[in-house]
Formats: C-alpha cells, structure tokens, sequence
C-alpha cells in the first residue's frame, strides 16, 4: 500500500489539474479572415469604403498548408490541454513516471489546426515518449542536453507528420519524474 499511494496520489492530482485547466482555459482563438490568392497579378479586392481598389501580390506557394498572410504578428503558441504522463518500467514493475506538459509552436493562424488535431498529436507524442523511456531517455541525468535535444527532435518530427508545416517547434514546458 505504500507504494501505490504516491501513484494514487499523483494520478488524482494529475486529474484535478486537468479538471480545473479544461474549465478555466481561455477561448480558442477566433479564425483570421483568409485572402484568397489570386494566378494572375495583379489581383484585385474589392473597393475600399472611399472608393479606392486595393491590389494584393499574387501568392508564388500553391501548397494548401502554407501559412496564411503574414499581418505582423509572430507565431501562437498552443499548450495540449492535458500532461504526458509515461511510465518508466524496469523488471516488469513501473519504478517512476515521468510527467510532461507541452506546447506547440504554429504558423500563425493556426492555433485551431492544433486543437482539431490534439487527439492524433497527442497519439503520436505518446509513441515518442514511450520508445525514449524504453530505451533508457529518462533515466539518470534525464535533462541532460544531449537526452533533451534528441526528445525534442523526435517530438517535431512526429509532430510535422500530424500538422505538416504549420508547425514550428514542439516545446517541452514542464517536466518531472516521480520516483516510486
């Protein structure tokens, strides 16, 4: 009983952080209006309220996950609304779990993408933690530079096949590891 206790304990914490970061998490961001581009230059929009036509540069990208057009503003950041958790196993019985909360950089505009997705990302993040705690990534000097840089080029990766490329960067924001 002692040492399910500390388990119990940090799934039903791990639970009520959930619950309260699902209720009190702020709206998604609304959709920016999107510009169609045009094949042939220039293209023309609509007048303006004065009366004045505005020409727009045709887009030379006819990719459909290209990033819409750019208005000044930088990359969203989205956090998956729930943590990673994984369980590090050794002789048949798990000794510790590691907890990792993450955030997705994204073109802006994007930020929606990730929430439709979050199911499929959070899948394939999964897959990735697993095989680095099972071959030995989360063990000893975990934080290492070398572990981290190696988890998170495995995370992009895994990510830019769920998002393509509206995705930047996958960014480890809160990591821990609870002994047993």
């Amino acid at each position: 009983m002692k040492k399910l206790l500390p388990i119990i304990l940090l799934i039903a914490g791990a639970g009520a952080g959930v619950g309260a970061g699902y209720f009190l998490r702020p709206p998604p961001p609304k959709e920016p209006m999107m510009v169609e581009a045009c094949a042939e230059e220039p293209c023309v929009k609509e007048p303006a309220a004065d009366g004045e036509v505005e020409s727009v540069e045709a887009s030379t990208d006819a990719s459909s996950d290209s990033a819409p057009p750019a208005s000044g503003t930088g990359p969203e950041y989205v956090a998956l609304q729930r943590q990673m958790i994984v369980p590090i196993v050794s002789n048949d019985q798990v000794i510790s779990l590691v907890v990792l909360s993450l955030s997705i950089e994204v073109q802006p505009g994007f930020s929606n993408d990730v929430y439709d997705r979050e199911p499929k990302l959070r899948d394939a993040f999964l897959r990735v933690l697993f095989r680095h705690a099972n071959s030995g990534g989360f063990s000893g000097a975990f934080t290492s530079g070398e572990k981290m840089q190696d988890l998170r080029r495995a995370l992009n990766r895994a990510g830019q096949q769920v998002l393509g490329t509206v995705l930047i960067q996958v960014l480890v924001t809160d990591i821990l590891r609870q002994e047993t």
